[in-house]
């Protein structure tokens, strides 16, 4: 399993934990969604289990054979000393339904079984929860606070958060945190072209401003046309379209059925234009660029919210953009 890109040094401190001899048995993997936190927790699984399983074996480092049998059984699903817990779909003869709001209870107390006998294949065993953030409260939180408190022998918890703060205390406070940070512009590219290696220079460059350091994030608007859509609200901020014909154009454009997922990217988008637009200004022009920043923001929530009419919202989240040609 190859490590994602970018945060070289929370890798280091986590290997150096786990050669250390003494490596705490809850983690907290915090930063934003999409810079790489759950692909590291799998790997650093994946390490922990099979080093387990043959001591002084495996060279230095996280890798780990593709024909190691520890490797085969996670990803066979059938791993008997690793667990992971996510929301589930709703309905669980139609996997590919809307996932289910929260991890309920009963999924946290399901490790019980586990943890009331000893690892199987070797003194260890991992429990990752992709993402933490999602336990429903206060139920399924209190069941894992038991666990953490005291942790049954041998275990490690990975746990995923985008959003630590909103995490119980006591949760936090048992757990070694591990910051993830948003990759520079250059780890991005090069994630981007080995990830589309068909996608032209203009297209990653636009991927790259929209994923604003995550690349999960810019990945989920490959094929969107990003590019096209930074150029029209460029040209919006540059002229101010006082005839407004550029804004209802593009609110015709996104507002087509086939056209949902450009009309989700450009909801998140619109903000960080904005933000970035802002960063070369001072006085009034920096305030104003911040009042329409904020409107942006505010109006792509309600947008979700509150299922908005497409092309109005389209309308009058450009007429934000246009905004920055005045200032």
């Amino acid at each position: 399993m190859t490590l994602p890109a970018g945060n070289h040094d929370a890798h280091e401190a986590f290997l150096a934990a786990m050669s250390s001899g003494s490596l705490h048995h809850a983690w907290l993997f915090t930063g934003p969604m999409g810079v790489g936190k759950a692909s590291f927790a799998r790997a650093a699984a994946l390490r922990l289990l099979a080093e387990a399983a043959r001591p002084g074996v495996l060279a230095p480092g996280f890798d780990v054979p593709d024909d190691d049998r520890t490797r085969a059984l996670i990803a066979a699903g059938s791993h008997p000393d690793y667990r992971e817990l996510m929301r589930m779909p709703k309905d669980a003869d139609k996997p590919g339904q809307d996932l289910a709001r929260s991890i309920p209870i009963a999924q946290v107390r399901a490790l019980q079984p586990l943890f009331a006998t000893t690892p199987s294949m070797s003194p260890r065993r991992v429990v990752l929860i992709d993402s933490v953030d999602d336990l429903e409260r206060p139920g399924a939180s209190n069941a894992l606070l038991k666990n953490l408190e005291e942790p049954p022998a041998g275990t490690i918890f990975l746990l995923i958060s985008h959003s630590p703060g909103r995490l119980l205390p006591t949760i936090r406070s048992r757990c070694r945190r591990l910051r993830f940070d948003p990759l520079s512009d250059d780890e991005l590219a090069g994630v981007l072209r080995a990830a589309l290696p068909e996608a032209n220079a203009g297209e990653i460059a636009a991927l790259v401003r929209a994923g604003d350091g995550s690349p999960g994030r810019a990945l989920g608007y490959a094929g969107l046309d990003m590019a096209a859509l930074d150029g029209v609200m460029t040209a919006i901020a540059t002229s101010g379209d006082h005839s407004n014909a550029q804004r209802t154009k593009l609110a015709k454009s996104l507002s087509l059925k086939a056209a949902q997922p450009r009309y989700e990217a450009f909801l998140d988008r619109v903000p960080s234009f904005i933000a970035e637009a802002s960063t070369a200004r001072q006085g009034d022009a920096l305030k104003a660029a911040l009042d329409a920043y904020d409107g942006a923001r505010a109006l792509a929530i309600s947008a979700r919210a509150l299922s908005l009419d497409q092309q109005a919202t389209v309308y009058e989240m450009a007429g934000l953009v246009a905004r920055l040609a005045a200032s």
